[in-house]
C-alpha cells in the first residue's frame, strides 16, 4: 500500500554518514564468545553493527546502539573455521555475503545444511546451530537477530568443556572471564552453569526437512512474492515477510532488491526502521538534497521516517530488513 505525501525535515550528507558503517571500517572482536580459543574456532571475527548483539565480552565495538528493534551483526571466518553450537531465545536470520558455508544443527551438529552468496537463511529459536565455513576463503555473514535486546546464547555442553581447558570463563550475567593467567575470580563472580541435559532436552530437535524450509537459496529467490519497492529496473522479492517462504513472526522482514545499473527508487518515506546491505554493486541513498553512496559490504540504517530515493551506480543487489512482521505503509511524494 502506498499513501501520498512526505514530511521529513533534511539530513545533512554529514549527518547521513553518521548511519553508514563500512565493510572496511568495521572494528571486529576476536575474542566475543566462551569458544574463541576453542581448536577450529579461534580465528573467527564477530561484529556488532547495530544494537548490543550477543556477545559476552563487554568491550565488543557497537557501531549504531540507537534501538531498532532488532539487531545487526556479522561473522568473518577464514577457511574450515567453525563457530560453535549454541542457542538464540530471538529469530536468528543469516544473509551469506561471502563464503562456502554449511548451517550445523543439534547439539553436535548433526544436521548440516549448505548455505552460499546471496542465501538467506532464518533459524527457529531454541534450537542449537552454529555454521563452518567449508570454502576455501574468507567468508562473511550477515546476521539480524530478532529484539533490542536478544539476550544471551545457551552454548552446547561441550563448547564449556573445550573452553575452560583454554581459561575461558563465561560468568552468570553472560560475561567472559579470562582466566588464562591463573587470576582469581572476583568476589562474589558466579561462573555459569554448564549446560544440562534438562536444558538440551528442552531445545527444538532438528528436522532437515523442516529447516530446508528455513533456507531461501539464490536461485529460488525470484520466486519469492514482489515487495513495494519494485518498478523499472528495480525488482524486490520478499525473503521473510506475510506471504513469503519465510513468513512467521521475526519481529522484522527481509527482502532482496536488485537494480539494473542506472535504476533509480523515487523517494518515500515509513514509520518502521529501515536497513540496508549492499551484496554486491554499488548504491547511492538520495536524501535532503545529498547523495550518500554505498559500497559493496556496507550497511546504512535510514534515518526513521526520512525521505528517501535509491539509485544503482551499477548493476546492484542488495538486502532491506525493516522493523514489524508486517511490511510498511510508504508515503510517496
Amino acid at each position: 500500500m502506498i499513501e501520498m505525501s512526505v514530511v521529513s525535515r533534511q539530513w545533512s550528507l554529514d549527518e547521513l554518514r553518521q548511519r553508514l558503517v563500512r565493510y572496511g571500517d568495521l572494528v571486529p572482536c576476536r575474542n566475543a564468545f566462551i569458544d574463541t580459543r576453542n581448536p577450529g574456532s579461534e580465528d573467527k571475527e564477530n561484529f556488532t553493527i547495530i544494537g548490543p548483539g550477543v556477545s559476552e565480552n563487554p568491550e565488543q565495538f557497537v557501531h549504531i546502539s540507537e534501538p531498532h528493534g532488532f539487531n545487526i551483526g556479522a561473522a568473518r571466518q577464514p577457511p574450515n573455521c567453525i563457530n560453535s553450537q549454541h542457542s538464540h531465545d530471538t529469530a536468528e536470520v543469516f544473509v551469506v555475503h561471502s563464503g562456502e558455508w554449511t548451517l550445523n544443527f543439534g547439539e553436535k551438529g548433526e544436521v548440516k545444511l549448505a548455505a552460499d552468496p546471496g542465501a538467506v537463511a532464518s533459524v527457529p529459536s531454541q534450537l542449537f546451530r552454529g555454521f563452518t565455513n567449508v570454502g576455501n576463503k574468507i567468508g562473511f555473514l550477515w546476521v539480524a537477530l530478532g529484539s533490542d535486546d536478544p539476550g544471551h546464547v545457551l552454548w552446547a555442553p561441550e563448547v564449556f568443556d573445550m573452553a575452560k581447558n583454554f581459561g575461558l570463563v563465561l560468568m552468570a550475567d553472560g560475561s567472559l572471564f579470562d582466566g588464562a593467567n591463573e587470576d582469581p575470580l572476583p568476589d562474589g563472580a558466579t561462573p555459569m552453569p554448564r549446560t544440562t541435559a534438562e536444558q538440551v532436552a528442552a531445545l527444538g530437535q532438528p528436522d532437515a526437512g523442516a529447516l530446508a524450509r528455513c533456507i531461501v537459496a539464490p536461485d529460488d529467490i525470484p520466486g519469492q512474492p514482489a515487495g513495494p519497492l519494485c518498478g523499472a529496473g528495480v525488482d524486490e522479492r520478499l525473503l521473510i515477510a506475510p506471504n513469503a517462504q519465510i513468513d512467521w513472526p521475526h519481529g522484522f522482514t527481509v527482502s532482496r532488491v536488485t537494480f539494473d545499473k542506472g535504476a533509480t527508487i523515487a523517494a518515500y518515506s515509513h514509520a518502521e526502521k529501515e536497513v540496508w546491505f549492499v551484496h554486491a554493486g554499488e548504491l547511492d541513498c538520495l536524501a535532503g538534497g545529498s547523495a550518500l553512496q554505498m559500497d559493496r559490504g556496507d550497511t546504512f540504517s535510514v534515518p526513521e521516517g526520512i525521505a528517501r530515493g535509491w539509485r544503482a551506480g551499477e548493476t546492484t543487489t542488495a538486502f532491506v530488513v525493516r522493523g514489524g512482521d508486517r511490511l510498511p505503509v510508504l508515503r510517496r511524494a
